[in-house]
């Protein structure tokens, strides 16, 4: 009899299929991230809070993911996992703080997966006016128009649903296909931008002591991390990669390229747009910057990479999600739904059509705010908030397991212990002073984006629902993950090297 952290050889568990190279995590990777849907709508609404200095809150943000980075690739080498942070924080902090991580993971993907709904809405809407599409029968087109969005959108995202249920590999060739194209178009636009705008450059754009306020450079940080966030979907199908290390290399080239992107895309944007067409255009930036640099039908190829950029990263967010919540439902700190492997595809096909449909109800429930351009802003400083705390955690659930590295080999402690420490930080610090700006900033609670305490209800929200299904998991279901913080997978069990 093996040694297991409950003293017994655990109960046989559910395991996916590993096929996927590291090619094939920085597809799903990338595609999570989604670099176009961040530069043609994430720039203006980060504009809109730190003015012409995108450039240097882009910078910033990616010092302290860079942090986080190296955490997830330093845990993801000793311990591969599909839950990873749900697994890595439990083990080495506290089962309540990795279920946290766990749980809000999982639901800002769903809050995402609703706000891409409307955003893939919003592209087909757009492309369907630039064919000279502009009514259905009675029904005048709106790009605007929440409703019309998220109906259509719902319809992308049921199709890549039941895309995402065949297999990560057939997920990730789709999704090679369409960054290709994204990136193409993304590279010749903002090059052709860069050299021809008509603003001058300016260094202040890289200056962070010129943004506005403290409560700017908070929220402009924030919304930044949101930005980057999606790279370490590479982490959620470690399980499913043919050698765990591959995983850690897709999600540290995702972030680089990241990069790279945001701060050429920004760069771009400020030298062909003024402050007020950054800010004033939310949904239709991408679009609106295209028509500023050619006339129809190349204006048109911006919009058509914004509109494969959001059903990609749809796409995406579904497979993530639904590996997270695998990994919960083999601990039963879930039901036994999410964990239910599909002996043809070997996916967890059942829970990844749930998250679907979880995240069309979220979808339709958005539709209590009015206008697309209010629900993502509202949307993305929720998810910037709880996404930082999922960070700083699994951060500092690596200074804690590595600790005795600083004794051993200061270089790999600075490294291993130093940065994530000063990562988790700078996100934990960022996101209470966010939080306590928006507690701040109202006396009363309205549904609307710019309305304090809503923005702050959500993130809260959020985080609280977490505990309340974690004490269900602990007391009702019995879950062995609360009395260790360790998964009952984490330690045994040989995956299929069967292939797709």
């Amino acid at each position: 009899m093996s040694e297991t952290p409950f003293g017994v050889d655990p109960p046989a568990q559910p395991e996916l299929r590993k096929s996927l190279s590291v090619v094939d995590g920085v597809a799903v990777a990338a595609s999570s991230t989604a670099a176009t849907t961040s530069i043609g709508i994430g720039l203006g609404v980060t504009a809109g809070v730190v003015g012409l200095h995108l450039p240097a809150i882009m910078l910033l943000a990616f010092l302290p993911v860079l942090g986080i980075a190296g955490a997830y690739s330093r845990l993801n080498r000793v311990e591969p996992n599909a839950g990873n942070g749900y697994v890595w924080v439990g083990r080495s902090l506290s089962p309540w703080l990795g279920f946290t991580v766990g749980w809000v993971n999982c639901v800002a993907s769903v809050a995402f997966l609703a706000y891409t709904t409307a955003v893939t809405g919003s592209a087909l809407l757009q492309l369907a006016g630039e064919a000279g599409v502009h009514r259905v029968g009675s029904l005048a087109l709106d790009p605007g128009s929440t409703a019309q969005t998220t109906a259509v959108g719902i319809v992308v995202l049921v199709l890549v649903t039941l895309t995402a249920v065949t297999g990560v590999r057939t997920a990730a060739r789709l999704q090679t296909g369409l960054l290709l194209f994204e990136y193409a178009v993304l590279l010749g636009f903002c090059g052709y931008g860069l050299a021809m705008g008509p603003h001058p450059f300016r260094l202040s754009w890289f200056d962070p002591f010129a943004i506005p306020s403290a409560t700017a450079l908070a929220q402009g940080m924030l919304l930044s991390v949101f930005c980057y966030w999606g790279f370490e979907a590479a982490f959620t199908v470690n399980e499913e990669v043919r050698d765990p290390r591959d995983a850690s290399r897709a999600g540290t080239i995702t972030l680089v390229t990241m990069l790279g992107l945001f701060l050429l895309g920004s760069v771009a944007f400020q030298r062909v747009l003024s402050e007020r067409e950054l800010a004033g255009h939310g949904a239709e930036g991408l679009a609106y910057f295209g028509d500023r640099l050619a006339q129809q039908p190349l204006a048109a190829l911006p919009l058509v990479a914004l509109m494969f950029s959001a059903v990609a990263s749809l796409q995406a967010g579904v497979i993530p999600t639904a590996r997270g919540m695998f990994a919960m439902s083999r601990d039963r700190t879930l039901g036994p739904v999410w964990s239910k492997v599909s002996p043809r595809y070997g996916t967890p096909a059942a829970g990844t059509l749930l998250i679907g449909a979880v995240s069309v109800a979220v979808a339709l429930l958005a539709l209590v705010i009015p206008r697309v351009a209010d629900m993502i802003n509202a949307i993305v400083n929720a998810v910037g908030i709880v996404v930082a705390l999922s960070y700083a955690l699994t951060a500092l659930a690596a200074a804690v397991r590595f600790r005795a590295l600083l004794r051993q080999d200061w270089r790999q402690g600075v490294r291993a212990v130093v940065l994530p420490t000063l990562s988790a930080l700078v996100l934990l610090g960022l996101g209470g002073y966010l939080g306590w700006s928006f507690y701040r900033s109202a006396d009363h609670l309205e549904l609307r984006a710019d309305n304090g305490w809503f923005l702050l209800l959500m993130p809260v929200a959020m985080i609280a629902s977490g505990f309340v299904v974690g004490a269900w998991a602990k007391w009702v279901r019995r879950s062995p993950y609360f009395r260790t913080g360790v998964g009952t997978d984490a330690d045994s069990g040989r995956l299929l090297s069967a292939s797709n």
